[in-house]
């Protein structure tokens, strides 16, 4: 005979005993009322409480279990219907383009899934200064973003290959102030063959490890002419039924002509749930229009790279 262990051997006492309870309860009901129609229905009465309390619980998880199928039924239907307006499209391009203005920044994604402002867009993207900073990265040999810690092993292959834009000026709806910001390198404290803020050329490797920041000053002069903004399109209803959507859309400033946008929604088919550490926006991503994956690869940066389609990086 198979012996799985000793939590075997405790499950197996426990059913024991609650078989031993029952019994008990069962014979009690019997031996004490005096007649045999008390012992009937003393006995019943027993009976029915045993099932009743079982068959209660059942019957509340099953009408649970139906509220959120009707939810998700519901929410489903929605979902589809927005999805039919979902995509990205582009009306015109334009070449050699220097510098870009941003005019909403991209804030910290709270804690809070229902508060969170523009999930769809922002599940894709950085915030708070690293979001400028997507505008600015040069990418590699591979056309892979040079984010994060460089070198080592690896140096022969973080070359700047392709650069970002020279600059972004980004307007900050809180105040509506302007700041301009600039690509930068910082090398590893721990290394004294380099320095923080020196400025990056195209083709050079600095000494590793080092990452790209940015520099961070007053605007000194107008906006650029190409701006990108995101909006999030999400109603009151449409939170509630765990769909959120969001327009993102690049822009001539000076003719205030929309060259292209992105329509996008997602929605969790959890219904929100955070059991087991969930994140219900991020587990989102798997139900989207248009589609948060290339082959087996999330879209992250996704306003970087939609906005190079449409406003070419001038490469001198």
């Amino acid at each position: 005979m198979l012996e799985l262990g000793p939590g075997t051997d405790i499950l197996r006492g426990i059913g024991i005993l609650m078989w031993m309870f029952i019994i008990g309860i069962l014979v009690g009901a019997w031996a004490l009322p005096n007649t045999r129609p008390g012992k009937y229905l003393a006995v019943a009465t027993v009976l029915g409480l045993l099932i009743a309390f079982p068959g209660r619980w059942a019957w509340e998880r099953q009408k649970r279990s139906d509220h959120y199928h009707a939810r998700l039924q519901q929410a489903r239907a929605h979902f589809q219907e927005r999805c039919k307006n979902a995509g990205e499209k582009i009306y015109r391009t334009v070449d050699d383009v220097e510098a870009i203005a941003i005019l909403r920044k991209r804030r910290y994604i709270d804690t809070l899934p229902q508060i969170a402002e523009d999930p769809f867009g922002a599940v894709g993207n950085r915030w708070e200064s690293d979001y400028p900073l997507s505008f600015l990265l040069p990418r590699d040999k591979e056309g892979e973003l040079l984010g994060g810690w460089l070198g080592g092993y690896l140096e022969d292959r973080y070359v700047w290959d392709q650069p970002g834009y020279a600059y972004v000026d980004l307007r900050d709806q809180d105040d509506d102030s302007v700041s301009r910001y600039t690509l930068a390198i910082h090398i590893s404290p721990g290394d004294a063959t380099g320095s923080a803020g020196a400025q990056p050329q195209p083709g050079s490797v600095p000494p590793p490890p080092y990452r790209f920041v940015v520099n961070k000053f007053p605007s000194p002069g107008t906006l650029p002419r190409y701006g990108v903004i995101f909006e999030d399109l999400t109603t009151p209803e449409e939170r509630a039924q765990w769909i959120a959507g969001s327009a993102f859309r690049v822009l001539d400033l000076q003719t205030n002509e929309i060259l292209a946008e992105r329509i996008g929604y997602f929605m969790d088919e959890g219904m929100g749930s955070t059991g087991g550490s969930r994140t219900p926006w991020q587990q989102a991503k798997q139900w989207s229009c248009p589609d948060y994956a290339i082959g087996s690869r999330y879209r992250f940066d996704w306003d970087r790279a939609f906005t190079e389609q449409v406003l070419k990086i001038k490469k001198d």
